[in-house]
């Protein structure tokens, strides 16, 4: 129950759309939130029980809670975004307000120059971005400027200063960069029509640049003008390349922005493509740190605000995987086939390599946090209540009944610690029963950790399906561990996992990384478990071939194993090595037994 000051407050909040923020005692701010119904959602923190620990502390800390009643939800949303990014307060996910995207900016003034920016100046210039990669910016600004001869002088060209004659024509011009709007050796209405088609280049839109470079290259060759027509001819080659490349889906998909998410425990993933006449003219992938366990509605709800005010996104149709609330006046799309589902695949895939790319740099760059994110997938995976940083796997091996043994391997922090596996010899189970033997190794693993007072695991893996997994139960319910340690079974032809008392096995996704370790942990076990067999099988049966040697007892062999270390290399000694350790006589039954048996 809330003390009675948050109750009070709580109960006199409204039944409205809006924005609540949580302070502490000392009145820092805590949490911001959005609420479609402040009066309910604020009242579910204070009556629910929450699993998640973060949230029972936020809980805990509150002690203010102030309110901002807005018309609808979707104005709630786009304050809550503002709110975040200007207090950035402890529990919220992070968003923060990057300004140093690159612009392509056409300058606003008589005959425009077209370049790349930073700073975005109101003076009344147009700006297309911005670009998440410089390289773009760089390869629209250099196909511009193949395809069209612009200034980029600083001189104010204005119609007096060119009429009096005040500037030259620079270097530029002679080398064909530049036509000489300075002397007005160039039309400002051409060089105007020419800034059109840039800005429909920028946008995405070819159709009217290769339309009028066509018409061009037509007449020219008409005119017998050839040379003339084959440098425009390479214009529309070189254009037609750049739209093949940048094309990817129908375009008559234009003006759509699109946006996926892929999430793990502990961070989303959220890709933003903006498609124009069917052409990517951006992508972005936002990583976002969760802080109370956010769904990914809520997340690619807040990320969908964030994207589209930063890169100030007009777009009135998005598409998305599932149903969002972003505004009255963005048309949602869930593609489910065609063009439009291939564009939002792209998108997921772009977000999921993202994903790859940012484990990949997290593991070499900072390995805690590495493990931290994968101890904390696992628990959320295997429904776990706590992580799983030291895990024990068992194994069993007989060939045939024979030499039965097992093996327990042990990962710490989701890595093999082979200095504590364990290998048992089965001593209490007569025949290849796995169910018995599997009742005994676990029993002997845990109760030696438990009068030696180690620490137990936080997970066991037992390499077998319902049966196994029974049998291991028993053990623990001897030790008066159930319920103590987290228990599963693998099956290893479907990887179905099972619980106890839970007749459905759970299915994780074969990419997960969940999955992966319990595999590594399972093969480890295996190939544990059958080495040690092997070696057992192996030296038993040397030891048979020493006794059945005539005249040989069970001291001359311990003798010749304690100074040939091995029965291969007592097989390949010459009678004189022989001699010196069990005499002449023993010497030669000996090498005549094993020359007798090559």
């Amino acid at each position: 129950m809330p003390n009675p000051s948050i109750a009070l407050q709580t109960s006199t909040l409204p039944n409205k759309p809006g924005v609540y923020q949580y302070y502490d005692s000392e009145g820092k701010i805590l949490y911001v939130g959005k609420a479609k119904n402040l009066k309910k959602r604020v009242a579910s923190y204070f009556t629910k029980t929450h699993d998640n620990g973060k949230t029972r502390l936020l809980v805990k800390k509150i002690v203010t809670i102030k309110h901002i009643v807005v018309a609808t939800e979707t104005d709630a949303l786009l304050l809550e975004n503002n709110l975040i990014k200007k207090y950035q307060p402890r529990y919220n996910i992070m968003l923060k307000d990057d300004k140093t995207y690159p612009w392509i900016c056409i300058k606003n003034e008589r005959f425009p120059r077209v370049f790349s920016t930073r700073r975005m100046i109101k003076d009344g210039s147009e700006y297309f971005g911005p670009y998440t990669s410089m390289k773009t910016v760089h390869t629209l600004l250099e196909l511009i400027n193949g395809l069209y001869p612009l200034r980029n002088c600083k001189y104010d060209l204005s119609d007096k200063n060119i009429k009096t004659g005040k500037y030259k024509v620079c270097l530029e011009y002679h080398l064909g960069n530049c036509l000489g709007p300075c002397e007005d050796y160039y039309s400002e209405g051409k060089y105007n029509n020419t800034i059109d088609a840039i800005r429909n280049i920028l946008k995405g839109n070819f159709k009217e640049s290769l339309h009028s470079f066509k018409t061009q290259m037509n007449e020219l060759a008409v005119n017998l003008h050839f040379e003339e027509a084959q440098k425009i001819k390479e214009k529309i080659d070189t254009l037609k390349n750049y739209q093949s490349k940048s094309t990817i889906v129908n375009p008559k998909i234009n003006n759509v922005d699109v946006f996926s998410i892929v999430s793990d425990a502990s961070f989303g993933y959220v890709n933003y493509l903006q498609i124009s006449y069917g052409s990517i003219i951006r992508s972005h992938t936002l990583e976002i740190k969760k802080k109370l366990e956010e769904t990914d509605k809520e997340i690619l709800e807040l990320a969908i605000i964030e994207i589209r005010q930063r890169f100030q996104s007009l777009c009135e149709e998005i598409y998305v995987p599932f149903s969002v609330n972003v505004g009255e006046n963005i048309k949602v799309y869930i593609p489910k086939v065609g063009d439009k589902k291939h564009i939002l695949d792209l998108s997921e895939r772009n977000a999921k390599y993202y994903r790859l790319e940012r484990f990949k740099q997290v593991k070499i760059t900072d390995p805690n946090r590495h493990e931290n994110r994968i101890m904390a997938q696992m628990k959320k995976d295997l429904r776990l209540n706590e992580e799983p940083r030291h895990i024990e796997c068992f194994d069993n091996s007989n060939i045939q009944g024979t030499n039965a043994v097992a093996a327990c391997v042990v990962f710490r922090n989701g890595k093999p610690s082979k200095k504590d596996y364990r290998k048992f010899n089965i001593k209490t189970v007569e025949g290849p029963d796995d169910f018995a033997s599997m009742e005994e190794v676990v029993y002997r693993r845990y109760k030696r950790m438990l009068d030696e007072k180690q620490p137990l695991p936080q997970l066991i893996i037992i390499d077998g399906g319902k049966g196994q997994l029974s049998s291991s139960l028993k053990s623990l319910d001897t030790l008066n561990l159930r319920g103590k340690i987290a228990i599963v079974g693998i099956a290893k032809r479907l990887e179905e996992l099972f619980y106890p008392d839970d007749p459905i096995p759970l299915y994780l996704d074969k990419k997960s990384e969940t999955l992966k370790i319990i595999q590594q942990l399972r093969n480890e076990a295996h190939r544990f478990g059958i080495t040690f067999h092997r070696n057992k099988r192996s030296k038993e049966a040397l030891n048979t071939v020493l006794e059945t040697i005539p005249g040989i007892g069970e001291k001359t062999i311990l003798d010749l194993l304690k100074h040939f270390k091995s029965t291969q290399r007592i097989m390949e000694a010459d009678v004189e090595s022989l001699t010196e350790v069990v005499g002449v006589s023993r010497a030669k039954k000996i090498s005549t037994h094993f020359q007798t048996l090559k």
